[in-house]
Order: C-alpha cells, then structure tokens, then sequence
C-alpha cells in the first residue's frame, strides 16, 4: 500500500487520510434518482389513499410530496427512519403497519426499476475509484440501502469495496441511522482506522451531518443537485463541496 501522503497530491484529501468511506446511492452510482422516484410514488399513493382521492392541488398537509421533501425528510436515511421522518413532517400519524407498507411498496418500486434498468456507475466516480485503488486508499462502503450489495454488483464496483455497512448492518446491529455518525463510525471500525484517519464522501445533508457528528478527518459533500444543495452541505459540516468526484482529481 501507498503511504498516505502520496495519496495527497492524486486524490485531493489530507495528508492524514488512509480510508475513504463511500455513500453509495449518487455518490458512486446514479440511483439516487431511483430511490427519489420510488419514494415519489410510494408516499402519494399513501397520501391519495389518506385524502380519499385525488392530491393534485393541494396544500394541506395531504399535498403531494415532493423533492425538498426527499431531500429534507428521506434522503441519506434508512427506509423506516424516512417514512417516519416524511410523515412526522406533515404530522400524520400511523401504526406501525401502514409505516412498514410505505416502506415496502418503495422498495417494491426501486427493486423493479433496478431490474429493469440496471445501474449506472458515475464515470467520474469511476475515474476516481480507480485513482484511490493506485494510489492505495482503502475503500469501504457506507450506504443506509438495503440493496447495497446488489447495487454495487450490478454497477460492477464490488471489486473496489474492501468492506460494507449498509441498511441491513443497521438493523442487524442496532445502529442509529444518519444523522447519526454510527454507521460511518461502524465502517472505520470495520477498516481499523480512527475516525480522523478516514474521509467521507455523501450527497445526502443527513450522510455530510453524520460525517461532521463523527469527526471524521475529512468530508466531502457531492452536489449533483445544485440550488441551495451546496451550501446546505457546507452549513452541514462538509469540508468541501464537489458537482462530481473527479473534481478532486482535476484540484490537483
């Protein structure tokens, strides 16, 4: 392996850095559209159930969801602590069951889409993947998907990932879902390195919100949103904001 300052110059990171701890659905792969979609879908089936009818055009707490919706109240977190964040949002109660079905018609939804339509890895993403592997970055995979593993195969990126905490090591382990830093903090654990060695890399405000509550010794924020996203990510506690990870490669 590389001694870490000779990552400096290639990958844009501290000379501290030995890890990199990837966030998976638009970090590495364009999936993050998918999983928008999906939970489009699923949370307006819910509330034109609720309402009785038809939600276009409303603008109570039954109106239809929308993208600052995924990106204020799901985006970065697991699928239970989504559905629950959206509804307390809008201050609709519901039992556990009717949660869980919201959950499920979403995964449903994702799940034939990424059969459908396979994944696409970001070429950028790609490029630097291959740049930390030379260089000899250790690369872990940080994702609150329960489909992290058939995500990555489908994009071809298995071979980069050295290790894999995902929404079924969330669960299976009692972990705290982002915001929370426990799954980053499980993946440095995992790669045997103290949180200060390792940079985060999120497109989600949760996922950069967990990478500055663990102290991790570098966050980048990845903006494939525009708006407001970037500085949000800033406020958020990301050292560095980046329309696409190869944008790391060009600094330097």
């Amino acid at each position: 392996m590389s001694q870490a300052g000779s990552v400096v110059p290639v990958l844009g990171l501290p000379d501290d850095i030995t890890v990199a701890l990837f966030d998976l659905d638009g970090v590495l792969t364009d999936t993050a559209s998918v999983h928008r979609t999906a939970w489009t879908d699923a949370f307006n089936a819910f509330l034109t159930q609720r309402a009785g009818g038809d939600i276009t055009g409303r603008t109570d707490e039954l109106r239809p969801f929308t993208d600052q919706d995924y990106f204020d109240f799901v985006d970065g977190r697991p699928r239970m602590d989504g559905v629950r964040s959206f509804l307390d949002s809008r201050s609709l109660q519901v039992d556990d069951a009717a949660a869980e079905a919201v959950a499920e018609s979403k995964n449903g939804a994702f799940l034939n889409s990424l059969q459908r339509d396979g994944v696409v890895a970001y070429p950028g993403s790609v490029r630097y993947l291959n740049a930390a592997r030379q260089a000899g970055l250790r690369i872990a995979v940080v994702t609150s998907s329960r489909n992290g593993a058939q995500v990555l195969a489908a994009a071809g990126l298995t071979e980069f990932v050295e290790h894999r905490v995902d929404g079924n090591t969330i669960v299976d382990e009692g972990l705290a879902g982002k915001p929370a830093p426990d799954s980053y903090l499980r993946g440095a654990e995992l790669m045997d390195v103290v949180p200060a060695a390792a940079a985060v890399f999120e497109d989600a405000i949760s996922g950069v919100e967990a990478g500055s509550a663990g102290h991790f010794g570098y966050v980048i924020g990845i903006d494939r949103v525009g708006g407001g996203q970037s500085a949000a990510m800033s406020a958020a506690g990301a050292s560095i904001v980046v329309s696409d990870l190869d944008a790391l490669l060009a600094e330097n």
